[in-house]
């Protein structure tokens, strides 16, 4: 595959004596999205914290793990961050309550998680702050605190934040938890809508129906290891998802947007 954001190969963690993770190797092309499901345990997070420089792979050095992000291997945390926008449900829960909304957008700038006095914002970055905040449908919110904001703006604000660098990826770590059966259908409309104007994504759920009819590539973890990656018709099927979460479980399709509930 020519042109790609991020190269893994047999990349294994290890905790406690324990493989977390355990020989993954996986690809993501530019101009390409993807989902990763699994249930709890399976592997997902982990994989998510190797892709954003939290932590690093075991080294074994009879077999060497590889890992490439954008052809590189020797990035730093801080051009990472820049590299990728990330929005996770740790990240809403330590702005203070009292950040403004162009204060959240705007840190993305800089990776932080306020403004503080020894940052300058430029005109340049104003402009896009104010610009991906549009984006969102939130720019009447800028000087509103976050304390006042409903679950569905906060998540728009991360999300501007996020894009605010214009990021290679936009890393969504269960986006959907905690929204309602409408706004989770908005969610997913606006991913789409990203989708066609050119963001890659990749987002890490547990959950079928969060998965944007955009995005047709699923990678399923089990136990620390890939256990499939294709397009959803090759992956989601109820024999696939019985073996992967140890129950029976159907799965139904309805205008590109996934779903299962037990058997």
């Amino acid at each position: 595959m020519v042109g790609k954001i991020f190269e893994m190969r047999n990349v294994s963690v290890v905790r406690g004596g324990r493989r977390i993770l355990d020989s993954v190797s996986l690809d993501i092309g530019k101009g390409e999205s993807l989902a990763v499901i699994g249930p709890n345990g399976s592997g997902k997070t982990t994989l998510l914290k190797l892709f954003r420089g939290d932590i690093f792979p075991f080294y074994d050095p009879e077999d060497p793990p590889e890992m490439r992000i954008l052809g590189r291997s020797d990035w730093s945390i801080f051009d990472l961050r820049r590299m990728m926008g990330i929005v996770s449900m740790d990240l809403q829960e330590r702005f203070r309550p009292d950040t403004k909304v162009f204060e959240v957008i705007a840190s993305g700038h800089f990776g932080s998680l306020d403004i503080f006095r020894n940052m300058e914002v430029t005109e340049e970055m104003v402009r896009k702050t104010c610009e991906k905040a549009a984006l969102m449908g939130i720019e009447d919110l800028l000087d509103r605190e976050l304390e006042g904001l409903s679950l569905g703006e906060m998540r728009r604000a991360l999300i501007a934040r996020a894009l605010v660098t214009d990021p290679e990826i936009l890393v969504l770590d269960e986006p959907m938890t905690g929204l309602d059966i409408v706004m989770a259908s908005r969610f997913r409309r606006m991913f789409d809508i990203l989708i066609g104007r050119g963001v890659n994504i990749m987002m890490v759920t547990h959950d079928l129906a969060d998965i944007p009819s955009g995005i047709d590539r699923v990678v399923v973890m089990k136990e620390g290891r890939k256990f499939s990656d294709g397009s959803k018709s090759e992956v989601l099927d109820a024999e696939a998802m019985s073996e992967v979460y140890g129950e029976p479980i159907n799965v139904e399709a309805v205008d590109g947007v996934y779903r299962m509930y037990p058997g």
